[in-house]
């Protein structure tokens, strides 16, 4: 059976991989139980931070305009790569942001926003050229771009609007709100300013003027003025990686533009106080429920804000000693299965390399010789630095700083043996340590109300020698239905779409009530076990008891997937244990399928008077999907013949001889 599942849509395609959790979606979410840790505000007073506190801007080591043996030193390929990006803008006509553009997300459902990317690319771009030029050729062109944001209503995202009291559609200029999209803008607009303010005044006073007056009325005066925006976190709740983010564009823009100290002081302490709620609500086990790919603006961003901290202190300020900000780190490299390939629940995506300057320099902050190793590793496979930088322009100019340092470094691919996160709820285990070779499963626990949550309760991943055999499918492109009450009707959120089972019909639900007990891990030598009773994910009408979901990892030998299940009462509607794969799937024999994947094939022996398998393919035909699963994906549904109120079934992977 082949069935085409895709969505003719216009959807938000932005540059960066992580994005929105929106109120509607209930970003602030109820587990794990709040920590009053307060990491930051107890270092803060434990050095005075008002003592230590950098009041000019001395604390930046980013090499500045006129620091031109720095910019002359740069590989002539990655100076010339600039400046030919800046050249294609020399004649950029800065659009006006009309009504209409603003109004397409209410109108469509369009997220996208095409406008506002290119201006950004833009105004980087420029900047970065004329930073390794040098000559002012793109001067005028860049103050454009500062008058161009003046000019402008908001810098943000159409889709963060809700939060105003008009609600979405159109800025309100009396009620401007602070999210993401304005963050990323202000950060650069600040580091313009600082770098080019003195090449701004030769042409005219007024140009830096009106740009720090607008950065100030429209993000820094709000920021600081209001506490109802919910990533802060002083309302209640559990922020998500939108807190990291947005604090850290706030932090470096304070840092540069603020020159009264007594306001310095308290906007940076309302910054630490706000990320002390982001950790506040993280597990211990420094788990990232959003996956590696958006730990990059989680735990990464988070490391930026700390390092940013240390800066303007002179040092003083130093937290890459406690237990959980070493965690957070070390979740990155603990996911990895087979770089670029990590363990991707949620809307994670299934590969990311990362920020290897940013694993490298976390690494080297926390003292972990791996995470430093891996984070050069990803540099080196990913062709870090063989070209110019993307991103934000404190970003590129710290990259280029780093060239040397991270091409000569060590480099090895973190490659555990095993590891469980046993608050966060998520497992993983490969045959031998050191080496991608094998199998290599993950898998989790957890509740379905996650931070950009699917129904996965119970799920897992397989791969083997480094390639998808089981596979999480990730997320489509982000829509209007995504972060809405409609989420879950989209078919990768749901359960029947991830490796477990349907019971009497039904499906997993949404809410922080739906969730697993009783997990449990235990790893040797020779084998490796995760279970978890994954019954509470269920509805009442799946008349579930208890239903033990174990994987089980025999090292060097095979991989067994095995439900242990008690019901209050059976139905007419289908029962099964359904696989989503990557792999080309025959039935060989009855008991035996043969999974055929990129350079490996695996037989799967069950007990064919308790299951028969059905083989449905799927076409992927959605943009994003398409960048991990081009060639479509398999699900093969295990169908209980004749289901009893107890049971057991397993599933038995094996190398095929």
């Amino acid at each position: 059976m082949k069935t085409a599942i895709g969505y003719d849509r216009k959807v938000f395609s932005f540059a960066c991989l992580t994005l929105i959790f929106l109120a509607a979606a209930n970003p602030l979410c109820a587990d794990p139980v709040i920590k009053e840790r307060n990491i930051l505000a107890t270092e803060a007073k434990a050095i005075d931070l008002e003592k230590n506190l950098i009041t000019d801007d001395s604390w930046s080591k980013l090499a500045g305009y006129k620091d031109r043996q720095f910019w002359q030193q740069l590989p002539a390929n990655i100076s010339q790569q600039y400046i030919n990006k800046a050249e294609g803008y020399l004649d950029y006509n800065w659009p006006v942001v009309k009504a209409t553009d603003y109004l397409e997300y209410v109108r469509s459902g369009n997220r996208r926003q095409e406008v506002y990317a290119a201006c950004s690319n833009a105004l980087i771009s420029l900047v970065m050229g004329e930073l390794a030029e040098g000559k002012g050729r793109f001067i005028d062109q860049i103050i454009n771009a500062v008058w161009y944001y003046s000019e402008q209503t908001w810098w943000g995202w159409s889709a963060h609007l809700g939060p105003q009291a008009s609600g979405s559609g159109l800025p309100d200029v009396n009620d401007p709100i602070v999210d993401l999209g304005v963050g990323e803008v202000t950060n650069n607009l600040s580091w313009t300013l600082y770098l080019f303010k003195e090449e701004f005044d030769k042409v005219h006073p007024l140009i830096a003027k009106r740009l720090k007056q607008e950065i100030t009325n429209k993000v820094l005066k709000p920021y600081f003025e209001r506490d109802d925006f919910w990533y802060m976190g002083f309302k209640g709740g559990r922020p998500n990686n939108w807190n990291p983010w947005v604090n850290y564009n706030m932090l470096n823009s304070f840092l540069l533009l603020e020159t009264d100290p007594q306001k310095k002081l308290a906007e940076v302490q309302k910054i630490i106080r706000s990320i002390d709620k982001f950790l506040n609500g993280y597990s211990d086990d420094g788990g990232c429920d959003e996956g590696p790919s958006y730990w990059g603006v989680a735990g990464g961003l988070l490391f930026e804000s700390l390092d940013l901290l240390k800066k303007a202190t002179n040092g003083k300020f130093d937290v890459f000693d406690d237990p959980l900000i070493q965690n957070i780190g070390r979740y990155f490299y603990k996911v990895n299965i087979h770089a670029p390939y990590f363990i991707n629940f949620a809307d994670a995506d299934a590969t990311t390399y990362g920020n290897p300057a940013v694993v490298y320099l976390y690494g080297k902050s926390i003292g972990d010789s791996i995470m430093q190793e891996f984070g050069a590793y990803l540099a080196k496979i990913s062709n870090w630095g063989e070209h110019g930088f993307n991103g934000k322009v404190c970003d590129q100019i710290r990259n280029l700083g780093l060239l040397n340092e991270i091409r000569n470094a060590t480099a090895k691919e973190a490659l555990v043996a095993d590891f469980w996160l046993p608050e966060t709820d998520v497992a993983g285990a490969r045959d031998k340590a050191g080496s991608y070779l094998g199998f290599f499963f993950g898998a989790k626990g957890g509740f379905n109300a996650e931070s950009h949550n699917h129904n996965d309760v119970g799920s897992c991943v397989m791969y083997y020698d480094g390639k998808p055999c089981l596979i999480d499918l990730g997320r489509e492109e982000y829509n209007a239905k995504t972060f809405s009450s409609r989420r879950y009707e989209i078919w990768t959120m749901q359960s029947q779409y991830h490796n477990l089972p349907v019971i009497n019909g039904q499906g997993q639900l949404p809410g922080a009530g739906f969730k697993a007990k009783h997990s449990t891990f235990k790893a040797s030598d020779k084998k490796t076990v995760f279970s978890t009773d994954i019954a509470g994910a269920y509805p009442e009408d799946a008349h579930v008891k208890s239903w033990v979901r174990s994987y089980i990892l025999n090292r060097g030998k095979s991989f067994v997937i095995t439900d242990t299940y008690e019901l209050t009462g059976l139905t007419d509607s289908a029962k099964s244990s359904n696989l989503i794969t990557y792999c080309k799937v025959s039935r060989i024999k009855s008991g035996l399928l043969q999974f055929e994947g990129d350079g490996f094939t695996l037989n799967m022996r069950y007990d064919d008077k308790i299951v028969k398998p059905k083989i449905e393919y799927i076409e992927v035909t959605d943009k994003k999907l398409k960048t991990y699963w081009p060639k479509g994906v398999t699900r093969v549904m295990m169908e209980f013949i004749n289901p009893k109120l107890k049971g057991y079934n397993e599933m038995i992977f094996s190398p095929a001889e």
